[in-house]
This record gives C-alpha cells, structure tokens and sequence, in this order.
C-alpha cells in the first residue's frame, strides 16, 4: 500500500542534514527568516515551561508546598536539556537513510549516531516541509529540546505536594527515554520532503497526524501522570479537608505565559515563517478562547458561577486540544475542537475526577490527557477540505491526496491508542521500580508540615 506524507505535517518532523548535500557542487543557504522564527519560537517554548508552567503550577497548590514545585519544574527542565544534547535528539531524530539501511527497531526509535550532538555543526543543514527550503540543524535541535524540557515537566503536577523530590527526578529520567523519545520518534521521523518514501515512524507511516504533539506529549505525559498519581496514593486529607490553590494570581499569570508561549508551540511547528504559520496562530487563538468560554459557562451551568480557575483551565484544555490539528484544520475546525476539549475536560476534572478517586493533584491526565486525546481524534474529522481543513498532501503526486476521514480518523485513534498504552506500560514499570530503589512519597509529618521546608528548607511567605 503506498504511503502517504503531508507537507506542514507534524510540525515536529524528525528532519536532519541530508548526506546527500555532501555530494551536492552548490549546498543549500538556510532561509534568514525562518530561521529567526524557530528561534524565537524555541525561546518562546522554553518560556511556557520556565516560568510559565512553573508559576501556574505553583499557583495551584498550599502556600507550604508552592516552592518545592516551583523547584521540581525547574530541575525537571534542566535535567532534560542535558539528556536531549547527550542522547535525546540522537534517539528521537535519526533513523535509517533507505530500506535497506532499516533494522527491527527503526519504526520505534533512532539510533546514537548523533549522541553529543557528533556531526551537528554550526554548517550542518535540516529541510523544512517544503522541498529546497532549509534551516540551521541547530536551529530544530533547540526547538525540539525545548519540546523536550516541557513535557516531563506537566508530570510533576500529577503528584505535587506528597513525592520525594528524588524520586520525581529518577522517574521523569526513565519516562523520557523510554516512552517520550520512542514516540517523539514514531510519530515525528521520516525523511523530509526530499526522501519522502525512505523508512519512518511507525505511527507517521500510518499517517497518523499530530503538528504539535498532542500525543507525543500531551496524551503522553498525561498517562503518566495519571499512573503516578495513582501509585502515589492520595495526598493526606484528599477528601476529606479543603486542598485548595493557594494564589490563583500566579495560576492566571503562568497561564497567560503557556498561552502566549503556545505560539511558538503550534506555529513554529510549521518549521517556516509562512502562512500556515499564521493559519496555526489564528487557530491556537480560536480554539482556547473557545474552550476558555466553553469550560466558564459550563461550570456557570453546573455549579452556580464562573470561576476564574475555570476559566483559566479551559483555555488549557483548548491549547492542548488544538495542538495536534494546528496546522491541518481551519478556524472553524478549530473553535469546534475548542469548545468540546473544553466542556469535555471540565466534565472530567469537576465531576469524573471525584468518582475515579484518583489524586491527580492538577489535573495533568484531565486538562492534557483527556484534551489530546479529543484533539488528536478530531483532527480526523476536521482536518477535511470539506470541513475547511487543509486535507493531506500526498508528495508522491505533488498534490493534496483525496481525504478519507474514516481512514484518518482510524489512523488517529491507533496512534492514540498506542500512546496511551506505550506510555502506560513505561509509566507503571518506571514508577515501580522508583518505588522499590527509593520510595515515592515523604514521611507524613514533612507533608504536613510541607515540602517546601522540609525538603528545600526555604519558606515562599514570611
């Protein structure tokens, strides 16, 4: 069956210096203004992490424990960024040149050929979507590094306020290599427009769609964080006393930040300064508004006022659930996925949360597991011409292929069905095996009393 590739696709796409250059008489000029664009998009990721998830953690949680996430985002981020340059971006970005070249395991992950960054220089060239069009490989290693930092990062929200921090540091270690970089791998490695039919991810070779990574990291890290919080246990008095955010100022503040950051999120995911750059803009814009909405007049409706967490909240939820469709669906497609990433998600955190019993302390697999999930899925049904979508450009023909929206939504729903399940399975024998080398939770008096002092010896507040 021939396979088929998209142009703007996975905004993340695993593109690397073509060997072929090598033997080229004149080597390719990377474009200046897309070049600036991925670089000011990286930055603008690494804000949503620091400070800005940082802040909207920390906004969420007691007084007494507010540094000790503070500290945890912080660490987790610095963490990965050495991981990336030693081993990540080698693993999650290299692959085999042709079909012979192709082992077992080039469908699942890369290989170490780059580990140091060996090869990647300050010459060292990376194609965008468009074929002849190319950035500093530099340029996409930052950009993905930053992608990278991020997502571990929403884990700790999971089981904020009871983990020991070591025990957080060794099981976002052991999640990122063994679940983020094989999906990052899977759903964002192929070629580039110039070998489009050499071997890729698995889940890229099943045309599974994702511009931003609604399930690389979303989905993914939501499942791991669900399985956390579920290993953990509760937090003391979940239930049965008041766990209430200690400074929603800070929670508004660090959500603004994700906002503003998720720009460069989605339409820097584009790889290119264009018009569908500004296209996944418009459609981040639409689809939180829309979801900031939905979840505020939901709660309205359900419990008597809107809240500004809710608020808040929502426009997460919309951020998450149009990560995956950025670059594929059109405004209207976006304000639709908005709006049921919204009032889904709310649906999950205000009324399903209680029933499961599971202390997801801020709601990661709620807000990002449960709106990737809706996001990634409805990408299949949006991302239709007939719906104002963009469709899916087949680079066999040159053309935007006849869409399918079954076959897409099919392709969809495998992907995320194997996200959860890959991350579920890495998750469960990570948090485990923390468990037995260390222990996972503080002792009950350092809860009570607070991480903050107890494991930092600091206090926010005087």
């Amino acid at each position: 069956m021939r396979r088929t590739l998209f142009p703007t696709l996975l905004a993340l796409g695993a593109l690397t210096a073509l060997p072929a250059l090598a033997q080229d008489a004149a080597v390719p000029v990377p474009d200046k203004g897309d070049t600036t664009w991925m670089m000011v998009s990286a930055i603008l990721v690494m804000m949503m992490t620091l400070p800005g998830l940082a802040l909207f953690y920390g906004g969420l949680v007691r007084s007494k424990n507010v540094l000790s996430v503070l500290m945890q985002v912080l660490a987790t981020f610095c963490v990965m960024a050495l991981l990336w340059v030693i081993y990540g971006y080698s693993l999650a970005f290299t692959g085999a040149g042709s079909a012979e070249d192709a082992g077992f395991l080039t469908p699942y992950i890369g290989n170490l050929s780059k580990a140091f960054l060996s090869g990647v220089t300050t010459s060292s060239i990376a194609e965008t979507f468009s074929a002849g069009v190319y950035i500093p490989e530099l340029s996409f290693v930052i950009f993905q590094m930053a992608f990278a930092c991020i997502a571990p990062a929403l884990i700790v929200g999971a089981t904020a306020e009871r983990m020991k921090f070591p025990a957080i540091l060794a099981f976002v270690v052991l999640w990122f290599t063994f679940s983020y970089l094989p999906m990052a791998h899977m759903v964002w490695w192929w070629g580039g427009p110039s070998a489009y039919d050499a071997p890729s991810g698995l889940l890229f070779g099943h045309g599974a769609l994702d511009f931003a990574g609604g399930t690389v990291i979303h989905i993914n890290a939501g499942i791991a964080g669900l399985v956390a919080a579920l290993v953990a246990g509760p937090r003391l008095g979940y239930r049965r006393e008041l766990i209430a955010p200690h400074n929603l100022t800070f929670t508004l503040i660090g959500g603004c930040l994700l906002f503003i950051g998720w720009f460069g999120f989605n339409a820097g995911s584009n790889l290119e300064a264009n018009g569908l750059a500004a296209l996944a803009i418009l459609n981040t814009v639409v689809a939180t508004a829309a979801a900031a909405l939905a979840w505020a007049f939901g709660e309205w409706i359900m419990r008597g006022h809107p809240s500004l967490l809710g608020a808040v909240s929502g426009a997460i939820a919309g951020l998450v659930g149009v990560t995956p469709a950025a670059g594929f669906v059109g405004p209207m497609g976006a304000i639709a996925i908005g709006l049921i990433a919204g009032l889904a998600c709310m649906w999950v955190v205000v009324s399903l949360k209680s029933k499961i019993g599971i202390d997801d302390s801020l709601d990661v697999f709620g807000i990002h597991g449960v709106g990737g999930i809706i996001g990634a899925i409805l990408t299949g049904v949006f991302a239709s011409p007939s719906l104002g979508g963009a469709g899916v450009w087949d680079y066999a023909t040159g053309a935007v292929a006849e869409f399918n929206m079954g076959g897409q939504v099919y392709a969809q729903t495998l992907g995320v069905v194997i996200c959860i399940i890959w991350s579920g399975v890495v998750s469960f024998i990570a948090i485990h095996l923390v468990k037995a080398v260390m222990g996972l939770r503080v002792a009950d008096t350092d809860e009570r009393q607070g991480l903050d002092v107890t494991t930092h010896g600091e206090n926010a507040y005087n």
